[in-house]
């Protein structure tokens, strides 16, 4: 059997990041080490998703729940019977494919069918704030070329105008994180438009994607609470034109890989994204986001500390991960 070992962690941030959920200045993590029967270990972090009541204390009892059926040669398409949808198997998913990289010294990227991996350029992400704290954060944020901006009901416009100010020749997206209705998206588009943003987030509540149907933008939408792994997948065709996958959402490396050919299949683009998190938890995100348009995995940019050896960020240039972190 494999031995599973873990551990309730949390990471300072820099300082604290708000959005139209929640503000916080601490992420608490649920770190993860598999013990094959050679001895070689596999690790994960997790953040779990918080908006659907998950924990690190509770994702540890979902593995010790399960951890009796963790037979030497279990797979990844295994665990998708054997834990639901989030950052349990998120993390679980995640170490197996670091334990079968380290058993066999094939990487994972190999064993993903990716061949050689290649530096991806992440945005840097800038929650919200006062006016002050906001022309300050675009400002120290001159080394990132793409921007994503969190945005709530109330606090929009004025916000990427600001940003656009500071930083005239920035990309721009915008992340409403379900805190607008169709008819506001509708008021609010062509100022954004006017502004340069590029891609908006998930403008409309999980569950109320229907409002979206036969709106004509001409800044794509892209799905992010509303999309969870493959089985979310066909309500978002025609109502969006990008779907965000994380790790901690569909639960692992192994659905990522087949959600991203399945969303190529029905025709919708791909970005990558993070729960906040170490480079531990960016590492198998690394693999999604050779396949991606947008990529947003700047979670160890925006905290104190990091695992080591940590993934290498050259400004906005994020190199893969080293073996020895992961893979």
């Amino acid at each position: 059997m494999i031995a599973v070992s873990t551990r309730l962690d949390s990471w300072e941030l820099r300082e604290p990041f708000a959005t139209a959920r929640d503000c916080i200045d601490r992420l608490p993590v649920l770190f993860l080490e598999l013990t094959g029967k050679n001895g070689a270990r596999g690790r994960a972090e997790a953040a779990g998703v918080d908006y659907d009541g998950e924990t690190p204390a509770g994702m540890a009892a979902q593995l010790e729940s399960i951890e009796s059926q963790l037979r030497d040669d279990i797979r990844g398409e295994d665990l998708l019977r054997l834990l639901p949808a989030g950052g349990a198997r998120n993390a679980l998913d995640c170490a197996l494919w670091d334990l079968r990289a380290k058993e066999s010294s094939v990487p994972a990227a190999a064993t993903a069918g990716l061949g050689a991996l290649h530096p991806v350029t992440t945005d840097f992400t800038i929650g919200l704030g006062s006016e002050a704290d906001t022309r300050r954060r675009a400002r120290e944020a001159a080394p990132y070329p793409i921007l994503k901006l969190k945005l709530d009901a109330e606090r929009h416009v004025d916000v990427v105008r600001i940003v656009r100010e500071e930083r005239p020749t920035a990309q721009l997206l915008v992340d409403a994180n379900q805190a607008w209705s169709r008819a506001q998206l509708e008021r609010l588009l062509p100022q954004l438009q006017r502004l340069g943003v590029g891609l908006i987030e998930q403008p409309v509540a999980r569950g109320e994607d229907a409002s979206l149907d036969g709106l004509v933008t001409g800044v794509p939408l892209a799905a992010d609470e509303s999309c969870t792994d493959r089985d979310s997948l066909a309500a978002l065709v025609g109502r969006y034109q990008y779907i965000n996958i994380k790790l901690d959402k569909c639960g692992g490396l192994t659905e990522a890989l087949a959600m991203s050919a399945e969303a190529h299949r029905r025709g919708l683009g791909l970005m990558v994204g993070n729960m906040c998190g170490s480079s531990l938890a960016m590492a198998p995100a690394f693999l999604i986001a050779q396949r991606c348009r947008h990529v947003d995995l700047d979670g160890p940019l925006l905290q104190r500390l990091d695992h080591s050896p940590p993934i290498r960020y050259e400004g906005a240039r994020m190199h893969p991960p080293e073996r020895a972190l992961w893979g």
